[in-house]
């Protein structure tokens, strides 16, 4: 049993990897994980010949049917449904920087919503996860054949849609910290001059606070509602830099509570799409690994964790 168990928390993280990509949230994904763990305990593992395969199989599977019913209920979902962006530390090579922040940004989840339940599962096992055919087809029950023409048709679908943007992390910090800068300053000028005249702006309320039922359009208008923020809140807006899902993402406070978790994206010279995560349930898990209470700090407009003066890169 001491065996079953370490071999199962061993390939945790890479379960929970696969779920999170699948679903967008990282409370399904943990819900998914531990309904794999309770099969895995129930099964007799001296009859399964390869662990992980099994593992992953059994996982990606519970995350199929999972997404089906969330797709479901995200027909009903009250505007723009985002996934749950992650806070989390910075991987330690330039090299895993960007493939991290390649196949996890919001961003490319979102894409992701696009693509049936077996097709994104196909996708991500073979384009993230670097599973052979012979898996994605004992997954997903079908044909190599079959397989192959999935994830061919998944990947012309996410490479059309995609931005075909390569943006040096140090380049993007930039951006988002001049960007972040004039907005706490209410430079209504500098902040058109940092949004592409066709910029995009999807938010998230999830119908528990005011936010966009279609993406917001221009550059212009953008900046204008970035600048009403800061009208509307003088000295009361703060942000913090940190690393949401494998990028540098803005965490914005007003009068002390966390009100949303930003994820820009760039071509290089200007912004190109915001993602405004504002639903108070897909951002509490954040407030908890800051150690703040996200309930308490609505209730009494506690502070911040951290007073930041300007902006600065967060330091997990």
């Amino acid at each position: 049993m001491n065996d079953a168990t370490d071999t199962f928390n061993r390939l945790r993280r890479r379960l929970h990897g696969i779920a999170y990509r699948m679903l967008g949230s990282s409370a399904e994904a943990e819900e998914v994980v531990q309904d794999a763990w309770i099969r895995w305990h129930e099964t007799g593992q001296d009859r399964v010949d390869n662990a992980e395969a099994w593992l992953v199989s059994v996982t990606t599977r519970l995350a199929i049917d999972r997404l089906r019913t969330a797709k479901v209920q995200r027909e009903h979902y009250v505007g723009t449904w985002l996934p749950e962006p992650l806070l989390e530390e910075s991987p330690g090579s330039p090299e895993e920087i960007l493939e991290h922040a390649d196949n996890v940004s919001v961003a490319f989840l979102t894409l992701l919503e696009r693509l049936a339940p077996e097709a994104r599962a196909a996708y991500l096992l073979r384009e993230v996860f670097d599973a052979g055919y012979d898996e994605v087809a004992e997954v997903l029950g079908k044909s190599e054949a079959a397989c192959r023409q999935i994830v061919h048709r998944a990947k012309a679908q996410v490479r059309d849609e995609r931005p075909r943007h390569t943006v040096t992390r140090e380049t993007q910090l930039r951006l988002l910290r001049g960007f972040a800068d004039a907005a706490v300053r209410g430079e209504f000028a500098a902040l058109k001059a940092m949004l592409a005249d066709d910029a995009q702006l999807v938010g998230d309320g999830g119908g528990k606070v005011p936010s966009f039922g279609v993406p917001m359009v221009g550059g212009q208008r953008i900046a204008q509602l970035y600048f009403a923020t800061r009208l509307r809140y003088p000295n009361a807006v703060r942000y913090e830099v940190a690393m949401l899902n494998g990028q540098w993402g803005l965490l914005r406070f007003i009068d002390g509570t966390l009100e949303s978790a930003q994820t820009l994206e760039t071509d290089g010279e200007r912004i190109v799409q915001i993602h405004a995560q504002r639903n108070p349930d897909k951002l509490a898990r954040i407030a908890a690994a800051l150690g703040y209470d996200l309930k308490a700090a609505q209730a009494a407009n506690a502070p911040p964790v951290a007073d930041i003066k300007g902006v600065r890169p967060r330091t997990p």
